[in-house]
Parts: structure tokens; C-alpha cells; sequence
């Protein structure tokens, strides 16, 4: 027996135009990320700060546990992070083995900037549709939003503390 069949699920072509236009929102996103005033930030250094931002204070462990990558990349990325005074490492109150990370003031200012930057994009092409698309568009994300949230909630996903996920802030 075939192990994918051969027969479109009914939201195959529905998910194939979520992909297309999440790929241009990440084109959308990543001028905005290059424009901020603080300089571009990679891809693996943004998702870093974002969970750091949410649960200050974390390991280095538990920062590869929710990255889903090894602790001795985690452990460069964080070094380039400090190096760039956005992130700090200071010994843990509770294991002298540990290391706690947290963002640096410097490392919340770059996240603001970003976030900013990224909205700046996002609102020029808002600009150009229609406000009943816009209202369209944001209603069917907040779905889609929790609806994956709560998927991601059942299967053990990543969240941040506050209902978000890592990528939710991203």
C-alpha cells in the first residue's frame, strides 16, 4: 500500500497558498529585519532573543531544548550574541554549573527595533488592500494562530509563557 495517497486531501491546495504567501511574508519581514537601525540580525540569533525574552534567565539546555538544536551550536550562537552585547551569562543561583542567559537592555532595544521595522513592511502592503481584506486577512490568522497553538500546545510545543510559541513572535 502506497504510503501517501494518491487522492488531494480537501486542504492540500488550500495549504499550498498559505505556504506561498507565508514565503512572501518572510521576504516582507526580512527587509524589515535589514532596515532596522540596529543592523540585521540572523535568522537563529532573532529566535534566540525571542526566547530569552520570554523566559529570562534560562540555560543553555533548556535555550537548545526550545531552538530544537545542539547545545554546543546554541552555546557559538550565544557567544556571538554577548560579543554583540545583546545577550548575558551570568553564574546560576542555584547550580555553579549552570549558566544563566538574559537579555541584555541592548538585546531588548534590538527586539523593539525588529518588531518595529517589521511593522513598518507589514502595514505598507496592509496599505495597498482593501479594509474588508485586512479585516479578512487578520481574522483568518487569528484562527489560524490558535489553532496552531493549540496543536502545538497537545504535541509539546515550545511556548514562551504567555500563549506564544517561539515562531509566534518571530
Amino acid at each position: 500500500m502506497p504510503r501517501f495517497p494518491s487522492t488531494p486531501r480537501p486542504h492540500d491546495r488550500s495549504a499550498e497558498d498559505v505556504c506561498a504567501a507565508a514565503e512572501l511574508l518572510e521576504v516582507v519581514l526580512g527587509r524589515g529585519q535589514e532596515s532596522a537601525p540596529s543592523g540585521p540580525v540572523s535568522p537563529s540569533q532573532l529566535r534566540a532573543l525571542l526566547v530569552l525574552e520570554q523566559h529570562d534567565g534560562t540555560n543553555l539546555r533548556a535555550l537548545s531544548d526550545a531552538l530544537h538544536s545542539r547545545s554546543s551550536s546554541v552555546s557559538r550562537l550565544c557567544d556571538r550574541l554577548g560579543a554583540m552585547g545583546l545577550v548575558t551569562r551570568e553564574p546560576s543561583a542555584t547550580s555553579r554549573r549552570e549558566v544563566e542567559l538574559r537579555l541584555s537592555a541592548r538585546g531588548r532595544a534590538v527586539l523593539a527595533e525588529l518588531r518595529a521595522a517589521r511593522a513598518r513592511e507589514v502595514a505598507a502592503v496592509l496599505a495597498g488592500m482593501e479594509p474588508a481584506e485586512v479585516g479578512a486577512l487578520v481574522r483568518g490568522l487569528l484562527a489560524f494562530q490558535r489553532t496552531a497553538r493549540a496543536m502545538g500546545d497537545a504535541a509539546g510545543g515550545s511556548d514562551t509563557g504567555d500563549g506564544h510559541t517561539v515562531a509566534d513572535s518571530a
